[in-house]
């Protein structure tokens, strides 16, 4: 099996904070060091501002979204106050990306994916505010054939919906879908839609894994 008529009936779709960026516990103490702000405080005022939207998901309210980043902002500097830290950091998402480099393994991954004629696309939980600085760290177009933001359709990972609309868009059936993600709840959404899911480690280990799911799915004998 030469062609890529099989190839093409399988999507990789890849997360991008966690996966195609530092692990996100990396960020955030880069965010802190930059920001000058101690963790542990902001973590209790986030977590306040997360819970106030009875949730544990600190991006859910950003990501999907139910407030914007500034107000999201606001609420998060109220609760420092109350704990007696005052900040004026102006935008989140310029402290979180600044200094941000792709992973390169992982890219090259995908890249090797795409050339062999497999579908490959991004399904990520991503704030509006967050879109011109995620696409300054790879060229979209080069690696992806369809990006899934949760910001702009309304749905968001773990959830069914967002699978859902993942495959349609790709035109592949949800079996055939491999969502590589860094969060174990969005690869047991992943796997509860009917896809396959590699839990994002690193990029080595990631594609071996990735390799086996697209060798069981078109033979063992077909080079990807």
């Amino acid at each position: 099996m030469t062609s890529s008529t099989a190839r093409e009936r399988i999507a990789i779709w890849s997360d991008f904070g966690g996966v195609l960026t530092p692990p996100v516990a990396e960020t955030f103490a880069a965010f802190c060091a930059k920001t000058g702000l101690a963790p542990d405080p902001l973590r209790r005022a986030i977590a306040e501002v997360t819970a106030s939207f009875g949730t544990e998901d600190m991006m859910l309210p950003l990501d999907t979204p139910l407030i914007s980043e500034d107000e999201w902002l606001d609420l998060v500097r109220a609760a420092l106050r109350e704990q007696g830290v005052h900040t004026e950091v102006p935008s989140l998402a310029e402290a979180w990306f600044d200094g941000r480099k792709a992973n390169a393994q992982w890219e090259k991954a995908l890249r090797r994916y795409r050339d062999a004629g497999l579908f490959v696309g991004m399904l990520s939980n991503m704030p509006p505010a967050w879109e011109p600085h995620w696409r300054r760290m790879v060229v979209a177009e080069e690696l992806f054939e369809e990006i899934v933001n949760s910001a702009q359709v309304g749905c968001r990972k773990p959830d069914p919906e967002i699978f859902e609309l993942a495959a349609a868009r790709a035109g592949i059936e949800p079996q055939r879908c491999v969502l590589v993600d860094d969060l174990p709840q969005n690869c047991a959404g992943a796997r509860a839609a009917g896809w396959r899911a590699v839990q994002f480690r690193d990029a080595a280990t990631a594609t071996a894994e990735v390799d086996a799911e697209v060798r069981q799915l078109v033979g063992e004998g077909v080079a990807i």
